[in-house]
């Protein structure tokens, strides 16, 4: 192992790697330590193993931070068309499987060799099972202890991800590294993540375990119109992922299951035009004929539409376009895919991403107060911090 590299970056994710391979190519002597006994271990679980390594599509608007201007620098430098670019450059097969959404037609092993590789091309050294026990300056750089020995270096870049999914070995250290220099950690809380149900609700939705239907959800100002996916302990799929960015305990969601379609009125039209066909027969013309059997066993009310009053045909529309739903909670870490919250990123250059006065030290990736929304953002802004740093150091 390289003693005195110009730079270490502990962690062998995505913003990790990506960074190593930039400065690398920059003539920097680089290693990569993680603690891990494999790199880029979340990118191959991710996207059900296909990972969704940029959407097309971002922008500044698609992440959340309390330092909202932070992102735009970085991203604005490194765009989806040149990690796209770098990826064909190797022969990746991407397919775009909803609007803007890359994913690797095979398997995401391949994205990750693509990264080893360039890394490998680029001189970086990489030192798995490595763990770092202390940090600290010394002269112009920085010392490690790690369990491979003590290593000098002259930058350190901390790119350890956040605390999402700790069986794929998400820790907090890199928010500790923060404090311990005096850096603030913004609350972090679990992200694309699925929501847990009430025992009520719990078992109506284990009922209907593996149905999919597109909604519009909306809470504290976030909306989104994608698939609600019942399970077996509560709700998942594209929209509640999406909309748990804005939830916090003890909220409501506010679910549309007809979305562009006014319940009442149709409803309306329904009893004049078809005044025999039942409230359930009309329900199954609409949603998936599980979830239409449940809404009428829920709420026991299925009679022919001409004997349904105005008032009555009211609660179904509401039902329909605004049922308010209370999670118990999230399923948390184990399931979530990004933690929200982080490193304060006011403490740091947003060209460069040293800490301001310390530019010996720098903060990458998720570990970061700048989290996405579902659809390859995260993975774009892994690419765009690493590079911005790499090019920097």
């Amino acid at each position: 192992m390289n003693s005195q590299p110009d730079v270490v970056v502990i962690g062998a994710g995505a913003a990790g790697l990506m960074c190593a391979l930039t400065a690398g190519y920059a003539g920097r002597r680089v290693l990569v330590i993680d603690h891990a006994n494999k790199a880029g271990k979340k990118i191959l679980m991710s996207g059900g193993g296909r990972c969704n390594f940029t959407n097309l599509a971002t922008t500044p608007a698609n992440f959340f931070s309390d330092n909202p201007h932070f992102c735009i620098s970085a991203l604005k430098r490194y765009r989806p068309e040149h990690f796209v670019e770098l990826v064909e450059r190797h022969g990746l097969e991407h397919v775009e499987k909803a609007p803007g959404q890359l994913f690797c037609a095979g398997s995401a092993k391949d994205l990750l060799a693509i990264l080893l590789t360039e890394c490998d091309w680029a001189g970086v050294e990489i030192s798995l099972k490595t763990s770092v026990s202390a940090l600290e300056p010394r002269g112009e750089g920085l010392r490690l202890a790690t369990s491979r020995g003590r290593i000098d270096a002259g930058a350190v870049v901390v790119a350890t991800g956040g605390l999402s999914i700790p069986t794929m070995g998400a820790t907090g250290f890199g928010y500790d590294i923060a404090r311990q220099f005096g850096l603030s950690v913004t609350d972090t809380r679990a992200a694309l993540v699925p929501f847990t149900l009430t025992s009520r609700w719990k078992a109506r939705a284990e009922a209907l375990s593996g149905l999919s239907h597109e909604v519009a959800v909306r809470c504290r100002g976030g909306a989104y119109r994608e698939p609600l996916l019942f399970t077996h302990r509560g709700l998942s799929g594209p929209a509640m992922l999406q909309i748990s960015s804005h939830w916090r305990p003890g909220d409501s969601l506010a679910i549309d299951l007809l979305p562009g379609v006014d319940a009442f009125e149709a409803l309306v039209a329904a009893r004049r035009e078809a005044p025999r066909r039942r409230v359930s027969t009309w329900l199954g013309e609409r949603l998936p004929r599980r979830l239409a059997q449940a809404l009428v066993e829920w709420h026991g009310d299925d009679g022919p539409l001409a004997e349904c009053s105005n008032a009555e045909l009211e609660a179904w529309a509401g039902r329909l376009n605004a049922w308010r739903l209370k999670p118990a909670g999230t399923e948390g870490w184990r399931t979530a895919e990004v933690t929200l919250g982080g490193v304060d990123t006011h403490a740091l250059s947003s060209k460069t991403f040293e800490v301001k006065g310390l530019p010996q030290l720098r903060f990458i990736g998720e570990v970061l107060d700048v989290t996405g929304e579902l659809g390859g953002y995260n993975f774009q802004w892994a690419w765009a911090s690493g590079v911005a740093c790499g090019l920097a150091l």
